[in-house]
């Protein structure tokens, strides 16, 4: 058969990618096409998406694509979760988004459980408490911009913004609209209760659209400019995590948790349906989203952040250093104390090194020196978190867990699969590193009739990626 060329677009926590991925009926390869760097931009003690710069970039790719392949099927987006841009009634991007780092939530949750209780809250949306959650940046919108607000029609997040840039079509995908925490997790719809009682419009928020649909064509416009055919962009799951965990291929769904790990790691399982109870209100967890309508219950998790932080703050101070380098030294290191890298401190820090010298300090009594020291109370950190969710998912499920599948860029340090190997005592498959492309592909294949189900996209990934293996026991 002739190949099926399909454009997935992630943008990430360091960088945006455009890739093509080929599907001949057999295998499905990925093609690397264009590369840009994706960092917020700090504007007096705010930051910002740079929305304008990555619309460019993703454009580029588009043409980029096209010039090399010169037939593409379809396009999807995915980036991460909760934040947004706001549309006037004109059609127009009301300022650059604000980034989910930007620190003008800190109060917020406090100030929405005034409002609405948090333990309500949970019950219907089951989504984890986190203050930069949409729920919450929207909140401080509506106290602290009044009158921009006053101006907005809609609300798309940021999947759904590129897509509209492209498309002129305004809809929300379900399993970003699912990051949101204003999302019903039973129903699967919109809470307009919650929305009416914090005082937010109705009207910004779209008509919910499932993965695997079609979205829209590019306009007129962007054809022109491109140089390209109405093509279709399709709802993938949009939100990167959702994308990755679609090409997670499980090998037993009952016993395997999946573990995207990049700048954040997010562990959890599949459900058919959500799990709320008093529960998992305690222990934090997350109902999302998933495609073909499942629930990803999980745990966000800080990830490789601190290490990608380490690696600027000591590349600027000291001397230029790589991961290589920094996981290397971290596995030589025999310090046996760790980080909590989901403090507070490690969210948005002006100097990794000196917040987690005084975190050691005042817990430890002492300090780590050197890199590989610094590296690995690091490293300690993140995998007692793997360790203590995999425990905390057993007992809120009633699974018995005897594989981590990890998935995205993460698993190119080795030295962390090895460890999570080692302190969660649970077997690792480790694969794919380009998890959320493939899933973001898989789910256009479905939506083009070219493949069945999720199914039988895992089953072609399994013929399609080399996967690696850590022994737990």
């Amino acid at each position: 058969m002739k190949s099926i060329n399909c454009i997935g677009a992630d943008f990430g926590a360091s960088n945006g990618r455009v890739f093509v991925g080929r599907f001949d009926g057999s295998v499905l390869e990925l093609c690397e096409v264009h590369r840009f760097e994706n960092n917020p931009v700090r504007l007096g003690k705010s930051l910002f998406w740079d929305f304008l710069y990555l619309f460019n970039n993703l454009k580029i790719g588009i043409y980029k694509a096209k010039k090399q392949f010169e037939s593409i099927t379809s396009i999807g987006v995915d980036t991460w979760g909760v934040d947004y841009g706001l549309i006037d009634k004109y059609g127009n991007l009301i300022s650059n988004p604000y980034h989910y780092r930007d620190m003008r939530t800190r109060t917020a949750i406090e100030e929405v459980g005034n409002i609405v209780p948090l333990k309500q809250l949970y019950n219907t949306t089951g989504i984890q408490f986190m203050n930069f959650n949409t729920i919450f940046q929207l909140y401080i919108d509506y106290k602290t911009r009044p009158e921009i607000m006053k101006n907005v029609s809609s609300l798309l997040f940021m999947p759904d913004l590129f897509a509209y840039f492209l498309t002129g079509e305004k809809v929300n995908e379900y399993t970003i609209a699912s990051t949101s925490q204003l999302l019903d997790a039973h129903k699967r719809t919109w809470s307009f209760d919650i929305i009416e009682k914090l005082g937010f419009e109705k009207d910004l928020f779209n008509d919910i659209i499932y993965p695997g649909n079609i979205l829209g064509k590019l306009s007129k416009d962007v054809q022109e400019e491109l140089e390209v055919e109405s093509i279709p962009v399709i709802a993938v799951g949009s939100h990167d995590t959702a994308s990755a965990v679609a090409a997670a291929p499980f090998s037993d769904g009952k016993q395997t948790v999946y573990l995207s790990c990049g700048t954040w790691s997010l562990m959890g399982v599949e459900l058919e349906s959500p799990l709320i109870n008093e529960k998992t209100f305690e222990k934090n967890f997350t109902n999302e989203g998933g495609v073909e309508n499942k629930i990803r219950f999980l745990k966000n998790i800080t990830g490789l952040w601190i290490i990608q932080q380490l690696k600027s703050a000591w590349s600027k101070k000291f001397e230029e250093v790589n991961y290589n380098l920094i996981s290397e030294l971290a596995q030589k290191s025999n310090v046996d104390y760790a980080i909590d890298p989901d403090s507070e401190q490690f969210l948005a820090p002006v100097d990794i090194i000196s917040e987690i010298k005084n975190f050691c300090r005042i817990h430890f009594g002492k300090e780590p020196e050197t890199l590989g020291d610094i590296a690995r109370v690091a490293y300690n950190g993140i995998v007692k978190k793997y360790q203590n969710t995999v425990e905390e998912i057993e007992n809120l499920t009633g699974l018995k867990i005897s594989t981590i599948n990890m998935v995205g860029g993460g698993i190119r340090d080795r030295y962390l699969c090895e460890l999570t190997a080692k302190f969660t005592q649970r077997d690792v498959v480790a694969g794919p590193v380009e998890a959320t492309v493939f899933g973001n592909i898989l789910m256009q294949l479905i939506a083009l009739g070219e493949i069945k189900n999720l199914q039988e996209g895992r089953e072609l990934l399994k013929k399609s990626v080399q996967f690696e293996y850590y022994k737990g026991r």
